[in-house]
């Protein structure tokens, strides 16, 4: 009789780690015990040890994988925003609904690189170069010149007394607040107008995360805080009193 031929186990290897194993059950958890809490500086470290890494790693592949990174140049600054972009969404997402964090982040995160692609090629398509001057429409040169042109004198001094009387307005309405957390988004918005001018803020998220800064207030107090100071503007520009614009 023939030998038995003898069939060799292969040992079955443990199965791959899963592309996602940066973002996992644990920054799930994570992000739910970070919407619970109340102490700003509890929620901080357990943004940073558990959640920021996740995020990091989320834009970072969602940037490659899709090619963001091309129209924009700068991958850095790119993954950044997109983090912070990604912070200021936190509260939003509702665990009660059965969605998992993973998910919803990535749907997040995607869609707002999307927008800011379309965004950057629209700006690319609209700005053309001063020194390629037979690509200038009559308009564009129109535009240049009048950008070279000095305002007239009496156009600058009431810019001068508009920003003083604006100023005035805000010290008005900061007497009328009550609560810590609108005196302290009152004070982050007349620190921004003072220093308008060296600040280099393209849009609104920007300027939202500067005033998260100055006021050291939550996205959420923030805009509520906000809302109220809003109110008391409206009031006193009813008043006829005020004449900024």
């Amino acid at each position: 009789m023939g030998e038995k031929k003898v069939r060799k186990r292969r040992a079955k290897r443990g199965s791959k780690p899963s592309a996602r194993m940066y973002f996992h059950a644990g920054t799930h958890d994570a992000i739910v015990e970070f919407q619970s809490m109340d102490c700003m500086k509890e929620k901080e470290e357990i943004y940073i040890e558990k959640i920021l890494p996740a995020f990091d790693k989320l834009a970072e592949n969602l940037i490659f994988i899709h090619g963001f990174a091309k129209p924009h140049g700068s991958y850095e600054n790119l993954k950044s925003d997109c983090v912070t972009f990604l912070y200021e969404t936190l509260e939003k997402f509702d665990a009660s609904r059965g969605t998992k964090a993973f998910s919803y982040f990535n749907v997040v995160a995607k869609n707002w690189l999307i927008i800011q692609s379309k965004k950057k090629t629209k700006n690319n398509r609209r700005h053309v170069s001063i020194d390629d001057a037979p690509s200038l429409s009559s308009s564009d040169l129109s535009a240049i010149e009048m950008h070279q042109t000095a305002p007239p004198q009496d156009a600058a001094i009431l810019k001068i007394e508009s920003m003083d009387n604006l100023f005035v307005m805000m010290d008005v309405i900061r007497e009328k607040l009550t609560g810590e957390n609108e005196i302290a988004c009152m004070n982050a918005i007349i620190t921004l107008f003072r220093k308008i001018d060296d600040l280099d803020l393209l849009n609104k998220r920007a300027v939202f995360v500067y005033m998260r800064d100055l006021s050291n207030l939550n996205p959420k107090q923030l805009s509520v805080a906000m809302s109220i100071i809003r109110k008391h503007y409206k009031g006193l520009i009813k008043t006829g009193d005020f004449d900024i614009f």
